[in-house]
C-alpha cells in the first residue's frame, strides 16, 4: 500500500512538473518575436498597473478601445490609426490584463474598465473625447458615457455585444471555472489551450473574418503574443471573462445617454442586425450601418470601409 501511494505521488509530481515545463515553453514560443514592443509605446501609471498606449496625430481626441476576447490589444486598430491622424489626436490603449499592459492577479470587471477609461481621458488626454470601441467592451463605454457625460463626445460601436448576453451574471459553474483557470499550473495549461495558435486561428477564420483570404499570418502572431505576454498572469483577464465577471446590465444607462452613437456591424456577423435593433429599441437616436462581407473585425478585414464611416460620422 505504501509503495503504491509513493508511486502515485511520484507520478503526480512528475506530471505536474511536465505540465509546468510545457507551460513555460509555450509562453516563450508565443512571445519570442516581440512584435508588440516598439518605439511608439507609452505607459500610463494607473493605480492598478501600467497601461500601454500609443498616441499619434493632431486634432480632436479619438480613443480606440479593443475587444475583450483572447489576444485582443490595440493591434486590433493598427490599419486605421495612420489614416485618422490628419484630423484627430489618436489614442489606442491596451486594457488592463491585455496586450502589453500589466496583468495583475485580480478579478476584472466592466466597472474596473469603466474607471480606467475615465481616468485615462482625464489624466492623459485631458479633453472631451470621442470613442471607437469593439464588441464586449461596448457596455463599459456606455456606462462611462452615462455616468460622466462631460467626458465624452461621439461614440462608435463596432459589432456591440448582445444585450441579452450582457445580462448573464456569474453562476456557480462559471465561478468555479474562473477558479480553475486561476489555479497554478493546471489552470495555466487550460488557458494555453484556449489561447493556442489553433484556437486563435479558428477564431479568425470562423468568427472574426468572413473572407479567409484576408486573414494574415501576422494577425495570428500578434494575437498570440498579446495573449501570452506576462507569463502565467496573462490568464487572469480571461478567467474573469469566462466567468462572466465582465458582464453588466446597461439598459437603464442606454436609455438615458444623449451622445451621438453610431453602431457599425459586420454584415456577416451572427445576428448583428437583431442585436443592433435591440440597442435602437432602447435608444432611438442610435444610427447604424453595415460593412458588406465582414464579420467581427471589419477594422482589420475592411479598414477602408470603416475609415469612410468614421470620417462621415466624426
Amino acid at each position: 500500500m505504501y509503495k503504491k501511494l509513493t508511486t502515485a505521488i511520484a507520478l503526480t509530481g512528475t506530471s505536474i512538473a511536465a505540465i509546468h515545463g510545457i507551460n513555460r515553453v509555450h509562453t516563450s514560443l508565443c512571445t519570442v518575436k516581440n512584435l508588440l514592443n516598439n518605439s511608439e509605446n507609452y505607459f500610463y501609471e494607473w493605480r492598478f498597473g501600467k497601461i500601454r498606449y500609443q498616441k499619434k496625430g493632431n486634432g480632436t481626441p479619438l480613443l480606440l478601445i479593443h475587444d475583450l476576447t483572447v489576444g485582443s490589444s490595440n493591434y486590433e486598430y493598427h490599419r486605421l490609426i495612420n489614416n485618422l491622424t490628419e484630423k484627430h489626436e489618436i489614442y489606442s490603449l491596451d486594457l488592463l490584463g491585455y496586450g502589453m499592459s500589466d496583468k495583475p492577479a485580480m478579478t476584472y470587471t466592466n466597472n474596473l474598465y469603466e474607471q480606467l477609461v475615465i481616468d485615462f481621458i482625464k489624466n492623459v488626454i485631458g479633453k472631451k473625447t470621442s470613442i471607437v470601441v469593439t464588441g464586449e467592451s461596448v457596455p463599459f463605454v456606455i456606462m462611462a458615457c452615462h455616468n460622466y457625460p462631460d467626458t465624452f463626445n461621439k461614440i462608435v460601436c463596432i459589432n456591440p455585444q448582445s444585450l441579452y448576453l450582457q445580462n448573464q451574471i456569474p453562476s456557480r459553474q462559471t465561478s468555479l471555472f474562473k477558479l480553475l483557470i486561476e489555479s497554478p499550473i493546471i489552470g495555466t495549461f487550460i488557458y494555453h489551450l484556449f489561447s493556442s495558435r489553433p484556437s486563435i486561428e479558428k477564431a479568425f477564420y470562423q468568427n472574426c473574418f468572413y473572407n479567409p483570404e484576408e486573414v494574415k499570418e501576422k494577425y495570428i502572431y500578434n494575437y498570440l503574443e498579446a495573449a501570452h505576454l506576462g507569463g502565467y498572469h496573462s490568464k487572469y483577464a480571461f478567467a474573469s471573462y469566462a466567468g462572466k465577471y465582465m458582464n453588466m446590465n446597461i439598459l437603464g444607462e442606454l436609455k438615458e445617454i444623449n451622445n451621438s452613437i453610431l453602431m457599425i456591424g459586420g454584415e456577416k456577423e451572427k445576428e448583428i442586425k437583431t442585436i443592433i435593433e435591440n440597442y435602437k429599441y432602447y435608444n432611438a437616436s442610435i444610427e447604424d450601418t453595415y460593412i458588406p462581407n465582414t464579420r467581427h473585425l471589419p477594422q482589420l478585414e475592411a479598414p477602408d470601409e470603416i475609415l469612410e464611416q468614421l470620417r462621415m460620422f466624426l
